[in-house]
């Protein structure tokens, strides 16, 4: 089969082109944008790459005649290349769909859902099941370390996949994770978020609730046990046996239904001691200890990807005693509270979080691992489509409260960043010009302190620029 990609440099549809090239499918695809190192990764597999959208390209030879154009919900109405597919009769399908039927298909399916965390628990997870020898495929919306890759089919039974509530394509609004089919069912948490197509909470609801309809009985659905709104998912229907992390909320009926929502187990972890390098934590399942690991990543909400993580693997047989020794070696994710380098005892930090509560769980877990007395720098993008509808701007104080100093790009925001930010007083700076910003953080770094960099973008290379001024000062000094 020859599949063009609509939108192929996207993470997730840059990782179905690598599952369908290794599955044996000749894959070409284009993107409006086309750079490394997506582009690098993809070139390497094979797979030849057209910039933009123009609709010649289906004159080329490389790609007339291919058997579906897989299109990726970048792609609306009225972009010229999906319109002359629409008009040509030309055969087409969504992300979700093809993966679902091409690749998931007799596959124990574990999809991993939620606000926060489906990034760094896919990748937990997938690596769990690797180091035990289930040979996993997987499909994550980042690279995970030790992999190299974003996916990979593996040879296993168990195929473990992030599972984006965002929406399929342009012809298909619900969420994307409905297609997969899961045996296994993570719902990390649920808050608002995807405001640009979610109404409000209720709306991304239903689509959870759509998810957990499609688990089977003899499934598994491993849930926050802290979150009310996933016990209002739930109380809609639930007909498979459910795990909990953390917290303390009683079973919830099925609005009108005869059955309780069936129950395995609580999961929760005790902190033992926190260094900077890793939380050694110990493990309980019922109450019972299980086991326990030297966790490297930081933050509450890491252990809760983790605890994730060590039930669904048991759920497919895996000691939690094991899992958790695994876990013990997980090399990270990059831009999970990435190092990217140090000047003068000066650290950059990169870090994906754009919503409110994950940048408050990441400042908190990187303040939880310093013990040397050294700030925290943050310097945030708000980019992401909900940030930049300002939906989430009153909740960003809080979020940012516990760093020592606070950087803002607000170009091209149409509310006011600054206003937004008052309440943090003078340790809070805007700007609309990066080199201005970059030259104010170097200005007021000092040794030992940890420059967090916050953003689900490239941030104009803000990183390089900043170890780059460091280094400058550094030499300038000397």
């Amino acid at each position: 089969m020859h599949l063009h990609i609509l939108g192929i440099c996207g993470t997730f549809m840059g990782g179905i082109a690598a599952l369908a090239r290794e599955s044996g499918h000749r894959v070409t695809g284009c993107d409006a944008n086309v750079y490394p190192p997506m582009s690098d990764q993809l070139r390497a597999l094979g797979i030849d790459l057209v910039e933009g959208w123009d609709p010649s390209q289906l004159e080329d030879p490389a790609i007339r005649g291919a058997d579906c154009f897989v299109v990726g919900n970048v792609v609306t109405r009225g972009n010229p290349l999906m319109e002359a597919i629409l008009n040509q009769g030309l055969p087409y399908d969504s992300g979700p769909r093809w993966i679902a039927e091409h690749v998931l298909r007799g596959r124990a399916v574990i999809a991993v859902a939620g606000t926060h965390g489906k990034t760094t628990t896919t990748s937990i997870l997938s690596w769990i099941l690797d180091a035990c020898g289930a040979a996993p495929g997987f499909l994550v919306g980042g690279v995970p370390g030790g992999f190299g890759v974003s996916a990979r089919l593996g040879t296993g039974a168990a195929f473990v996949i992030e599972a984006d509530e965002y929406d399929t394509a342009f012809f298909d609004k619900r969420s994307k994770f409905v297609h997969y089919r899961p045996r296994i069912a993570i719902l990390n948490n649920l808050e608002y978020d995807h405001a640009d197509i979610f109404p409000d909470l209720a709306a991304i609801e239903t689509q959870f609730h759509h998810l957990v309809r499609t688990v089977p009985s003899s499934g598994r659905l491993i849930v926050d046990g802290s979150s009310e709104a996933i016990d209002r998912v739930l109380a809609r229907g639930c007909w498979t046996p459910v795990e909990r992390i953390g917290g303390e909320h009683a079973d919830s009926s099925s609005n009108g239904a005869d059955h309780k929502t069936p129950r395995q187990g609580r999961w929760q972890a005790r902190v033992l001691n926190e260094l900077a390098e890793a939380t050694a934590i110990e493990v309980r399942l019922d109450g019972d200890v299980v086991g326990h690991c030297d966790l490297p990543l930081a933050g509450a909400h890491n252990r809760a990807n983790l605890l994730a993580a060590v039930a669904a693997a048991r759920a497919l047989g895996i000691a939690p005693a094991a899992a958790l020794e695994a876990a013990g070696r997980f090399p990270g994710v990059r831009r999970r509270l990435e190092t990217r380098g140090t000047v003068a005892r000066v650290t950059v930090i990169d870090d994906f979080a754009h919503h409110p509560t994950a940048i408050e769980q990441t400042i908190d877990g990187l303040c939880a691992r310093i013990h040397d007395g050294g700030r925290v720098l943050a310097v945030l993008e708000p980019r992401s489509n909900t940030m930049k509808l300002g939906t989430m701007s009153a909740r960003l104080p809080a979020s940012l409260a516990r760093a020592d100093r606070v950087f803002c790009y607000s170009k091209g925001l149409g509310w006011n960043v600054a206003q937004a930010l008052e309440p943090l007083g003078d340790k809070a700076q805007t700007f609309e010009d990066l080199a201005a910003l970059v030259a104010t953080v170097v200005a007021q770094s000092r040794p030992g302190d940890r420059i967090l960099v916050m953003s689900n973008g490239g941030f104009g290379g803000v990183h390089e620029k900043l170890l780059a001024a460091l280094q400058d000062r550094a030499s300038a000094a000397s």
